[in-house]
């Protein structure tokens, strides 16, 4: 007996390139799965919770700062975690393109699986249709023709196919509920477009805020150098905003009984476009919810406050006046607190300026109570307004090259001596203060000032559709079931006559209801012709 000897297998090699190849494909076998999508999506709703417990640096710095210094080492390892600039952070980020890189890669197979269940013909019908969830029997008296052609016109609307079988049987396979995997991509999809569009919003939009004097000032979105505050996108470098002005005529509130604000509302003036060339000012009402929308960007009323006017009247008679926005402490009552700061006129020498610089610095009451010569405010309404006054002399440091806040004077200033309180006093509308030099300083009176947001996203049109889309395909994809239904038309056995019908029924998703439509569909089937009662 002769053997044939079995030529020797190549031995398997393990490399690194191998293994690094293994372990890339297993990667994105893993990222790209359905389960790692979900738990991508739970971690990117986690991760956006700091958000919005948390204050964050690019919408409020200064509380940032301060939660930061009242929570100690706490508040220093969240910041170091970036926690305090949760949608910038690298973690956050990390999560964001992960979640749409699994979602391209789950829906890339999918989408062509469904494109070819699309151009598919129903199943074949079952041999054994009894052995379905649903069927339905019955012998009619009707031909074999008439009752296939009565089952084809209760099955209008579905995806059918007809086929023929051995001894003259006739079958129809027919199924429904294809939009629910439509519904299904469509939401995929859509959520991935909103993330999109949420990533381009981020590289190309700005927001910017600005207080403007409710007196007829203005203010043009020409450059972010008129702006207190300013956030560009990633791609936005302030160069080339959308030009517009505004221009601030009023402001009104209105409060209950219980001083608790009702609503907010301001007159002003806008002029975009070609009204901008040929100064053309247009009237809008601008109310809390109804921001103005113009030139692409939106422009909306974020708060309120109080402005104090003081005139400063020096020795020589020259005077000065200026109304400048207080910072408000207490929303409840409108209580404010700022400072006024003045350079002293005709004295060239920069050295001697900087000792008679004044600011006048406390707090303003709308409503004022004062109790043992403590000012406080009753109410948010103007209503005899006084102002507790420190009047301070020396060297603000404005000429220090660091910035300062227009609320406050420089407290190094004073602790160094440079800066020294002059005077200290309440002051109604009309009354003054004299210095030792027989300067004045003059409470004139109280305007006010509206603090203004303009928002500028390319993409919110686009975020408005993928989210209406997302809702859209969600819903199919749960009221939506896929069913199937099959009809076997037989010729009844010789000498017996008649035609044997068999309809069987299958619900691919939820069973819940699909009873009821398919006695529908057997019972219309079923009666073409007279015949014995239907089993099943």
């Amino acid at each position: 007996m002769t053997t044939t000897a079995t030529p020797p297998q190549p031995a398997y090699r393990d490399t690194p390139a191998r293994r690094a190849v293994a372990f890339a494909r297993n990667a994105w076998r893993g990222l790209t799965s359905m389960r790692t999508a979900l738990i991508l999506l739970f971690l990117l709703a986690l991760a956006a919770m700091p958000g919005a417990l948390l204050p964050q640096r690019t919408l409020n710095p200064p509380k940032t700062e301060q939660y930061i210094a009242d929570h100690g080492w706490w508040g220093t390892l969240l910041d170091r975690l970036q926690f305090f600039n949760v949608y910038s952070s690298v973690w956050f980020s990390a999560i964001y393109l992960l979640l749409m890189v699994s979602l391209v890669g789950c829906l890339a197979p999918r989408s062509l699986e469904y494109v070819r269940s699309m151009r598919a013909k129903p199943v074949l019908t079952p041999r054994n249709l009894s052995r379905m969830p649903h069927f339905h029997e019955a012998r009619l008296d009707a031909s074999p023709d008439k009752v296939f052609e009565t089952a084809r016109a209760r099955l209008k609307g579905w995806r059918t196919a007809e086929r023929d079988e051995d001894g003259g049987v006739r079958t129809i396979s027919a199924e429904r509920g294809y939009l629910r995997e439509t519904g299904n991509l469509v939401f995929h999809f859509a959520m991935l477009g909103l993330i999109i569009a949420f990533a381009l919003g981020k590289m190309y939009s700005y927001e910017g805020q600005v207080i403007v004097q409710a007196d007829g000032s203005q203010f043009c979105n020409s450059g972010i150098l008129n702006y207190d505050s300013f956030s560009p996108g990633l791609r936005v470098d302030g160069t080339d905003l959308n030009p517009f002005c505004v221009k601030v005529d009023d402001f009104s509130a209105r409060y209950t009984e219980a001083n608790q604000p009702v609503g907010y509302q301001s007159h002003i003036e806008y002029q975009s476009g070609a009204d901008l060339r040929n100064d053309v000012w247009k009237p809008y009402l601008l109310e809390v919810n109804s921001p103005l929308r113009t030139a692409g960007d939106r422009v909306y009323l974020l708060g309120n406050g109080y402005s104090p006017t003081f005139t400063v009247t020096y020795p020589n008679g020259e005077k000065r006046t200026q109304t400048i926005q207080w910072r408000t402490t207490d929303p409840s009552t409108m209580l404010a607190e700022g400072a006024t700061k003045f350079d002293p006129p005709g004295i060239t020498d920069a050295a001697e300026r900087r000792t008679k610089q004044l600011a006048v610095t406390g707090l303003l009451a709308p409503t004022p109570f004062v109790h043992e010569g403590v000012l406080t405010s009753t109410a948010p309404q103007l209503n005899g307004p006084m102002v507790a006054v420190d009047v301070m002399r020396g060297d603000l440091g404005l000429d220090s090259g660091r910035s300062q806040s227009i609320f406050e004077i420089d407290q190094s200033m004073v602790d160094d001596g440079r800066l020294k309180r002059v005077a200290r006093e309440n002051l109604a509308v009309g009354q003054a203060i004299t210095l030792d030099d027989g300067t004045k300083v003059g409470f004139d009176g109280v305007e006010r000032w509206v603090s203004l947001q303009v928002s500028h996203d390319p993409t919110q049109d686009y975020v408005l559709v993928f989210a209406v889309a997302m809702l859209l395909g969600l819903g199919a994809s749960l009221l939506i079931k896929r069913r199937r239904v099959w009809i076997r038309v037989s010729p009844a056995p010789a000498g017996e006559g008649g035609t044997v019908v068999q309809v069987g029924g299958l619900a691919r998703t939820d069973q819940a209801g699909y009873g009821e439509e398919f006695h529908r569909i057997a019972d219309a089937a079923t009666k073409s012709g007279g015949g014995t009662p239907a089993k099943g």
